[in-house]
């Protein structure tokens, strides 16, 4: 093997990629990504003995392994370059916590991770130019990667793990941009990944180990909540124009909220245009984004089309974070692409904070004047903005439908979308669905169904989209109003069926917060986890009754959406 990478939905043959990513990612990429993760459990290990001593921890720690788990998922940063500074970084940072705790007589454990590279280029320059240093890196990275566990229980409980602290550090790493933190979060990822570096523990204690980090996630959500909330208002249901102007626009990707905010303030007297795409499109339901004249509307479908739809935007697109489709060699949008945060790619221009956390998009903003308007691909509006406020206010109203039987189920459509033919179920499944069922949704599974006309029932719309992966946290407070309510003893049994679309690592975390909340009966798809050992999946099914989905046919019969 080349290398080995298994963490997304699309992995190869459904077991594992090991000659090159699906996602594109190259060996000598995936071997950055083993060495950075080393290192990042090297920190965590000398960290996490630091806390436990009673010392404090710099919250520099925190954000560096934040910044290392989000770049690691899938389609963030293909940037050797780059991946290779922060792992340098991360050995430097490793090495002055373990000075640290030597000079307050803290003892730490002797593993791989603090050990090695104690002592060695710590005074590198550029790290990124010193290819001595990426050959013994890259070297290593064969040791220390996925397969270092030989157990494929123990390994796929510590995989399952590390993806939800991937994604756990993703939704922290954006509340943190909007000056809301947690530190017992910060410090829950270091111990986890502590744990599960020094410890031999057992199957049952792995498997407790993935419900806490469940739990942890569901609290890192509702900290994004409140962060987002705070700086831009409840979400309002609101209509979003899948149309162009005349005049030359900005495509922004990926997730965050404040670098978009940053673009459009920047931009406000440019006569630029800023347009959404993927995951940014819920941007269009907070107050004050959507105040903004110049943010006008969405474009392109989802994120696994864009290299069609970059080509005819004709003006320059920031990825602020992962879902990135490597462009093709001659790509003609390839030198309109922008990078910052955890994000990156090789010849793109990424873009830093300032110590204040602000940003300079002047470069962005003059190459867009100096393009043509984008091309028209679609003219129709999306709706959504059915956040947890938003519903609370129609409380009364869905409540009195599901007592008088015009609403039997909901269905939660929540999830990632992807590339694979096989993800038409989500599209046939929403439009077989019985006229009294509704669909919640969150994230990028919408693509899928959102712009098909399925009606209302008395007035309420029968796709309800609550916003970014993260507002699954919307949808799982909704389903306990809706409990609370209507007085049954938990949201199992309510007229809830869950039928989940996953790719990456983020919804692996909302997956592992929905099964910390004892949420029972979940549908994932299109495919489970290759991570999943046998024995895993087996517990999982055993203990919460999760399944992979079958036909749309068969999964209708099975959620009693229609009859046997």
């Amino acid at each position: 093997m080349e290398m080995f990478c298994f963490q997304c939905q699309e992995t190869a043959k459904g077991t594992g990629c090991t000659k090159v990513g699906v996602c594109g990612k190259k060996p000598s990429t995936a071997a950055m990504m083993d060495m950075l993760l080393f290192a990042t459990r090297g920190i965590s290990v000398a960290s996490t003995g630091l806390r436990n001593s009673g010392a404090s921890i710099d919250i520099s720690v925190d954000e560096t392994v934040a910044d290392n788990l989000f770049s690691t998922i899938t389609n963030a940063n293909f940037d050797e370059a780059a991946l290779l500074r922060k792992i340098h970084k991360s050995f430097v940072v490793r090495n002055n916590l373990m000075i640290d705790a030597k000079r307050k007589g803290v003892v730490l454990p002797v593993v791989e991770e603090t050990t090695w590279c104690e002592d060695k280029y710590c005074d590198t320059d550029d790290p990124a130019t010193d290819f001595r240093l990426f050959e013994e890196y890259a070297e290593k990275a064969g040791q220390v990667g996925v397969l270092r566990n030989a157990d494929e229980d123990v390994r796929s409980l510590i995989e399952l793990t590390t993806c939800g602290l991937k994604g756990m550090a993703a939704y922290l790493e954006h509340a943190r941009r909007l000056g809301f933190s947690d530190v017992s979060l910060d410090a829950f990822i270091q111990d986890t990944l502590s744990q599960i570096t020094v410890r031999q523990m057992s199957a049952d204690g792995l498997f407790s180990l993935v419900l806490k980090t469940g739990d942890r996630c569901l609290r890192a959500m509702k900290l994004l909540d409140t962060a987002n909330t705070s700086a831009y208002g409840h979400p309002e249901v609101t209509r979003v124009s899948t149309g162009v102007r005349r005049r030359p626009g900005i495509l922004v990707s990926g997730h965050d909220l404040r670098d978009l905010e940053m673009l459009l303030q920047q931009s406000f007297t440019s006569d630029v245009d800023i347009y959404t795409h993927g995951e940014m499109l819920p941007a269009h339901y907070y107050p004050l984004l959507k105040k903004y004249p110049h943010l006008a509307g969405n474009y392109g479908g989802s994120w696994w089309r864009q290299r069609d739809d970059f080509a005819l935007f004709n003006g320059p697109i920031l990825f602020t974070t992962n879902c990135i489709v490597p462009p093709l060699e001659g790509a003609v949008y390839r030198k309109r692409v922008y990078t910052t945060n955890s994000a990156g790619y090789p010849g793109c221009i990424h873009i830093e904070a300032d110590d204040k956390g602000n940003k300079d998009f002047s470069a962005i903003i003059n190459l867009a004047r100096q393009c043509e308007p984008p091309t028209e691909t679609d003219s129709t509006t999306i709706v959504g903005g059915f956040a947890h406020s938003q519903l609370e206010q129609f409380s009364a109203e869905i409540v009195e439908a599901i007592k008088n039987g015009a609403i039997r189920k909901f269905v939660v459509m929540a999830g990632c979308d992807g590339r694979m033919p096989v993800r038409n179920y989500y599209t046939e499944f929403a439009r077989r669905m019985p006229h009294d069922c509704v669909i919640l949704t969150a994230g990028c599974a919408k693509y899928r169904y959102i712009k098909l006309d399925l009606g209302d029932i008395n007035g309420i719309p029968r796709v309800l989209d609550a916003g970014q992966c993260n507002d699954s946290y919307s949808l799982i407070k909704t389903a306990i109003s809706l409990s609370n309510a209507l007085q049954t003893d938990g949201i199992n049994d309510l007229p809830i069926v869950f039928n989940i679309a996953w790719y990456e690592q983020k919804a692996v975390a909302v997956l592992l917060s929905l099964l910390s909340t004892g949420i029972k009966n979940i549908r994932i798809g299109p495919t489970l986890p290759a991570f999943l050992s046998p024995n895993v999946r087996k517990t999982l099914s055993d203990r919460f009754g999760l399944k992979s989905i079958t036909s749309v046919d068969d999964d209708l019969k099975d959620l009693n959406l229609i009859n046997n």
